[in-house]
């Protein structure tokens, strides 16, 4: 594993798999978070200041959010000896979707945040994900004031298939947020010649 204090540039050697996702969301659900809270180099933020043509356009989940993506985020992590991870962050809002398709190409799949405080943000992003025809995963972001619910209420509300899989996530935790990503990448790849074992991975 490449540390945080290590060259910013550098890989380990026995590197052999580069992997693409996009991390994806309704608006202020987590997702630079997690990307930050992750990466193994110093983030690639695109952030600007919330003004007040956002109002009625941007519904932030909370009022101490001041800033939004307004492009992408990026990130790196190792997960293995042989597999690197590429995290791009893509904005939530309907208005920044057109950059989904760019940023969508060689990317093998998504993970998809969702806040069950306001769970019906998502119905659009999954919606427009089903569009792009990208394999995905959806991730619980929970937070202090998180309710409970049940794995099979979550997935009639969102009307998921049954294989997809659903799990929970702390975005600010380094553990949690890669446990989330290794679920992507075990769902897309599978038992393939250039997948990370399971013993690599956990």
């Amino acid at each position: 594993m490449v540390s945080r204090d290590s060259d910013p540039s550098g890989l380990p050697g026995t590197v052999t798999t580069a992997v693409k996702i996009l991390i994806a969301g309704p608006f202020d659900v987590g997702k630079t978070t997690l990307v930050g809270s992750v990466s193994e180099i110093a983030p690639l933020r695109t952030e600007e200041p919330m003004t007040v043509a956002s109002v009625g356009v941007d519904t932030p989940g909370s009022p101490a959010k001041t800033h939004t993506t307004v492009a992408m985020d990026f990130g790196r992590v190792t997960l293995s000896e042989t597999v690197v991870l590429y995290m791009f962050g893509v904005p939530g809002q309907r208005r920044f979707w057109d950059l989904w398709r760019g940023l969508a190409e060689g990317a093998i799949g998504v993970v998809v945040l969702v806040d069950t405080r306001r769970l019906e943000a998502s119905f659009d992003v999954l919606g427009e994900l089903e569009r792009h025809r990208l394999p995905f995963v959806v991730v619980v972001n929970v937070f202090p004031d998180t309710p409970h619910h049940s794995d099979e209420e979550l997935r009639e509300a969102l009307d998921l298939l049954s294989e997809t899989p659903l799990v929970k996530c702390d975005a600010t935790d380094r553990a949690s947020s890669r446990d989330a990503l290794v679920t992507l990448v075990k769902h897309v790849l599978g038992p393939t010649p250039s997948a990370p074992s399971t013993q690599e991975l956990v």
